[in-house]
């Protein structure tokens, strides 16, 4: 099964995020066609979740997440993960709920 070029992703990402009144923004632009996605997820009381996709064992690609904590310590470890792959797309999502709908289906 082919994947979805990343640009593509993003920008449908974004719009079910908008449609769910749910503000995000594009913090590192990737590479259109196979950058990694890294999604941020603020919600808005100093902390931070950083989620990236997996390969499962069924051959699956469910998003988990990478790194919580402090945000200054996500945006240092988005920075450094920046720095090893230019490509990577950052995705910055704000919801004081926790909501990032990366477990939605058509989201896969």
């Amino acid at each position: 099964m082919s994947r979805l070029a990343a640009g593509l992703w993003v920008q449908a990402y974004l719009m079910r995020l908008q449609i769910e009144t749910v503000p995000a923004y594009v913090l590192a632009h990737g590479d259109d066609t196979a950058g990694a996605v890294l999604i941020k997820l603020n919600p808005l009381d100093g902390t931070a979740r950083l989620f990236q996709r997996i390969m499962a064992m069924d051959g699956s690609r469910p998003w988990d997440i990478l790194s919580e904590g402090p945000e200054g310590e996500i945006d240092a470890l988005i920075e450094r993960q920046r720095k090893y792959d230019p490509d990577i797309w950052v995705i910055e999502v704000e919801s004081r709920a926790g909501r990032h709908m990366l477990d939605e289906p058509g989201l896969e």
